[in-house]
């Protein structure tokens, strides 16, 4: 078997239950979409929990094209889209699910099934694009489209603030806005489905996903103080993630609390992700999902501990909203999501915090290729090196496998780790 082809190692038994249940909801969800229940697939920056109160499925645009890249579909989806006359540089963490409808029923786990809404954010204009074609490709499915908003104030060290003093940290006129288009949603919503929001649940979702991001801190945070690490990114992504996608629901509070135990049982024990610790790794930006499997190889090879990323980070600092009024709280998590991942210098400040408190010897910054949301490389690049934090800068794209030269990026990597880190196999 290749180094490529290699599945990632699991440390903690968690990962196995979580992809079996992610597994299960997605065909229950197939399973009452065809028996006439409504379907919604959105994209990240929508208010998912939304539909939740209103018992409404959804399918995640970024997740679905994760699992496609995942199950080694990419290439093949993208032949699709190019054979319909579809230029090369699109932006494939997008595309994918627009590619995916070209032969839905050969898609994992029998394909998606035909969604009621399309609902998606102006973020970008190849994203808003992207979303007009599928509703096309569905048969002129509704699509509901959100605005985008931008900050005109920048906080400082805004992850101290963020859970509690939310308010402040966001500019008035921006949740204002957005309070009022998700009323707008839930009107839109409610007509198309004949649902109905329920705003006890809604109260009841929005402490839940606090919940899970206490626990999801606490996680996080053992794993920075902790040398050698317990875990690897490849544990944790899995394992923080599909619950993600479950948010607000108590199996996603569980799987949380479970994490934090599994490996605080490992740091008790002993036991470490990269027992010959030499080198702690923050990886920054998106999974190269068809490929989770090459961090072993650099874990044995250089005693690489890849301890952060973005994805269990964010969970942590990202998600929490206490007190004040339910959907503007809402509102504050959605506004300031694109702020902190991809607008300097709110993710600067906070990356380079982070990469500290970690007691990382490099960054490896996997920079999406036709993508908007590289979040000010030049910016990110600047504070590390002010930081005096090697930082090596890669470009490739996280879904499509066709982009990914495997033995160059890996002689990329050797290289940073043993000319500018000082470590030799």
């Amino acid at each position: 078997m290749s180094q490529q082809q290699e599945g990632s190692t699991k440390r903690i038994s968690l990962v196995k239950e979580a992809n079996a249940y992610h597994k299960n909801w997605f065909m229950e969800t197939k399973r009452r979409v065809a028996e006439g229940e409504p379907f919604v697939f959105l994209t990240a920056q929508v208010p998912q929990e939304i539909f939740r109160a209103m018992d409404i499925p959804y399918v995640v645009n970024q997740w679905w094209s994760s699992v496609c890249a995942a199950k080694q579909m990419s290439p093949y989806y993208f032949g699709l889209l190019n054979e319909e006359g579809y230029r090369e540089d699109l932006c494939h963490y997008c595309s994918l699910s627009l590619a995916s409808t070209l032969d839905p029923e050969n898609g994992p786990w029998g394909g998606l099934p035909k969604p009621t809404l399309l609902v998606t954010r102006y973020s970008c204009d190849s994203q808003a694009k992207i979303f007009e074609l599928m509703a096309r490709q569905y048969g002129d499915v509704p699509l509901f489209m959100l605005e985008n908003t931008v900050p005109i104030t920048t906080p400082e060290r805004w992850w101290d603030k963020i859970r509690v003093d939310w308010e402040e940290l966001f500019d008035p006129h921006r949740l204002d806005f957005m309070v009022e288009e998700y009323k707008g949603l839930i009107r839109f919503v409610e007509m198309k489905t004949g649902r109905r929001f329920d705003e006890t649940k809604f109260k009841e979702i929005m402490r839940l996903v606090n919940e899970q991001a206490a626990y999801n801190r606490k996680t996080r945070d053992l794993i920075a103080e902790t040398i050698p690490a317990p875990v690897s990114i490849t544990d944790t992504i899995p394992a923080t993630m599909i619950p993600q996608w479950h948010r607000g629901t108590q199996w996603a509070v569980d799987q949380a609390r479970k994490l934090y135990e599994q490996v605080k049982a490992l740091v008790d024990q002993g036991v470490a992700a990269v027992p010959n610790e030499r080198l702690r790794i923050m990886w920054l930006g998106r999974m190269v999902w068809f490929n989770m499997g090459m961090f072993r190889y650099f874990e044995e090879k250089y005693g690489a501990s890849f301890i952060w990323s973005i994805y269990l980070a964010i969970a942590a600092d990202g998600y929490a909203r206490e007190g004040g009024d339910p959907l503007r709280a809402l509102a504050s998590r959605f506004a300031g999501m694109e702020d902190i991942l991809h607008m300097p210098p709110w993710n600067v400040e906070w990356y380079v915090d982070q990469a500290k408190k970690n007691r990382v010897d490099g960054v490896i910054h996997m920079i999406t290729e036709g993508h908007n949301s590289s979040g000010g490389t030049y910016f990110i690049r600047k504070a590390f090196e002010k930081a005096g934090i090697p930082i090596l800068e890669i470009g490739s794209d996280p879904v499509d496998a066709r982009r990914w030269d495997h033995e160059s990026m890996t002689s990329v990597i050797e290289k940073f780790f043993t000319e500018q880190l000082g470590v030799t196999a």
